[in-house]
């Protein structure tokens, strides 16, 4: 029985051992580079984008905070600089940035550039989301969820990478869901939307490979924040319900790590998401009319309990 057991599992579970050593080795060298290192973050005022200004900022980095609130911004840079105290840190820079304002955006960058001199990680985080059936959402809706967590991403990413091909090194993060990946009832807009940024993003790798610049695409599954609290209706009012998959979310902390941990190991595409979510996704492909009947039978459910 041991025998028949090595046989099976060692083809799998040798690669996949030595990958996690080589990913470990290779996370701790960038680790020592991190320091000094100028980190631009959207949607940075409050949750996932909170969290991560607090992992980077500790670990050395320039930290750029940038979100539409710029009286939350102060608040996470005096916390910054109040809980991090004994770190040797950079003063964060605050950047009041709207990302449906897409021809601001190279001004935005503009302003980091003459400050820091350049971008070494543009971690893509800020967006909004929405919790209606794709019926009865105002076309002005699905445009604005577009415009916000696609257009504005892609714009901010254009604006950022002359200058980090000129310098033959960069990293850029796009913080998409796995709802990029597959698309969940009552999540239409914004699973179009994070669909697009899986797309352009992988696009954007292959382009870019030999150019030194990183592209990196997170699909995390439900995360602990306000994301649902701020969704929009169908109407275009806010939504301002805890929703109880939102509520028992990984938190914002832990998420950070991980990406933090993928950043350091150079991933291309990496997946943090519960035990239902990632079953969802390899069932998506695997097998598709299994898929889409549970997908009917959960709008159904959700039909009915509004």
């Amino acid at each position: 029985m041991w025998w028949i057991l090595c046989s099976f599992f060692a083809p799998i579970s040798i690669p996949y051992i030595c990958f996690n050593i080589w990913a470990r080795f290779k996370e701790s060298q960038l680790k020592n580079s991190l320091p000094s290192k100028v980190v631009l973050i959207t949607g940075a005022s409050s949750g996932l984008g909170e969290a991560l200004a607090h992992v980077f900022y500790r670990a050395g980095c320039k930290v750029v905070l940038a979100a539409r609130r710029e009286e939350e911004l102060n608040r996470v840079r005096k916390e910054l600089l109040e809980f991090h105290s004994t770190e040797p840190t950079h003063p964060p820079v605050i950047l009041p940035l709207d990302l449906s304002d897409l021809n601001s955006l190279p001004k935005c960058v503009e302003k980091i550039l003459k400050i820091h001199g350049c971008i070494d990680i543009l971690i893509n985080n800020g967006g909004i989301s929405v919790r209606a059936d794709a019926g009865s959402t105002a076309i002005d809706v699905d445009v604005k969820v577009m415009l916000v967590n696609y257009f504005g991403a892609v714009a901010l990413t254009k604006a950022v990478l002359p200058s980090m091909l000129k310098r033959k090194s960069g990293q850029i993060v796009f913080i998409s869901s796995v709802q990029g990946k597959f698309a969940i009832p009552y999540r239409s807009a914004y699973s179009a939307s994070k669909h697009a940024t899986q797309a352009f993003a992988d696009s954007l790798r292959a382009e870019v490979a030999e150019d030194g610049v990183k592209v990196l695409c997170v699909s995390p599954g439900y995360i602990k924040t306000s994301l649902s609290l701020n969704a929009l209706t169908g109407s275009g009012d806010k939504y301002g319900v805890m929703d109880k998959t939102t509520e028992s979310g990984t938190s914002p902390d832990k998420m950070a790590r991980n990406i933090l941990r993928a950043v350091l190991r150079e991933e291309d595409d990496v997946v943090f998401a519960q035990t239902s979510a990632k079953l969802a996704y390899w069932l998506r492909f695997l097998c598709p009319p299994l898929y889409f009947w549970i997908m009917q039978r959960r709008a159904l459910k959700l039909k009915a309990a509004s």
